[in-house]
């Protein structure tokens, strides 16, 4: 997200290999969608949908420049066979919107619309819980929040406003909670499947408290990534069959 940070192209690249590598050996199926010229952002998968019980809700990104980036996943899903929802509000995916179980937790503040947490509310007909983010250097929820499994997640709380706060604590007393360092460290933009946890190496903390739990973390390197401020959860688009 700074010009004077180059990407280095091939390690992106090795490391992109290395998450799928990952996601395989721990028995996940993946596929992939032909990037387009132009979209650089659209490695970024998890900003582009969000699918609940075959569903599709596609993306209308805050930025213009992104937008185009929602033609090719929504053309991939319905080729796939998915009814695809484009979004009248900005909407920004599995980046702030993340099924957990029993609801939808959607976060907003800086990228998605409250009115988004609406639409997927009425489209895919399951609550959505409102949550707002206070910190720009956690602009999507998933940067701040990733579920764990069907009753847990892991989250920072100074990322959200007291009221969400509050709410959270409610609704996961059991939470695992993370600090800036892991935050920062892109720990909470991670993966879970139920027992295996990929997460950034650099929020060893956290992966020593999802230990203690009885989660298996899987450290994946995208350090390149971070550059642009994504990472593991942002490179992945999650379809829960």
């Amino acid at each position: 997200m700074h010009p004077d940070r180059p990407v280095d192209v091939a390690l992106a690249r090795r490391q992109w290999r290395t998450l799928i590598d990952a996601y395989r050996d721990h028995g996940h199926t993946v596929e992939t969608v032909k990037p387009e010229p132009g979209l650089p952002d659209m490695v970024f998968a998890a900003n582009a949908a969000v699918v609940v019980a075959g569903r599709v809700l596609g993306s209308l990104f805050r930025a213009p420049e992104r937008r185009p980036e929602s033609v090719p996943y929504e053309a991939w899903f319905k080729a796939e066979g998915y009814e695809v929802h484009h979004p009248g509000s900005v909407c920004e995916g599995e980046g702030d919107l993340v099924p957990a179980g029993r609801w939808i937790l959607a976060g907003t503040g800086f990228r998605t619309t409250p009115e988004a947490h609406r639409e997927a509310q009425e489209f895919f007909g399951v609550p959505v819980i409102g949550l707002t983010l206070v910190d720009p250097y956690f602009y999507h929820l998933d940067t701040a929040l990733f579920v764990l499994d069907g009753e847990n997640v892991a989250y920072y709380p100074e990322a959200f406003s007291p009221g969400s706060r509050e709410v959270l604590a409610r609704l996961y007393p059991d939470a695992v909670l993370a600090t800036r360092e892991d935050a920062t460290a892109f720990g909470l933009n991670s993966v879970s499947d139920g027992r295996h946890v990929f997460v950034s190496p650099g929020a060893t903390a956290l992966a020593a408290r999802l230990a203690d739990r009885g989660y298996v973390p899987v450290p994946v390197d995208l350090s390149e990534f971070h550059k642009a401020g994504g990472g593991i959860k942002c490179c992945t688009q999650e379809i829960r069959s």
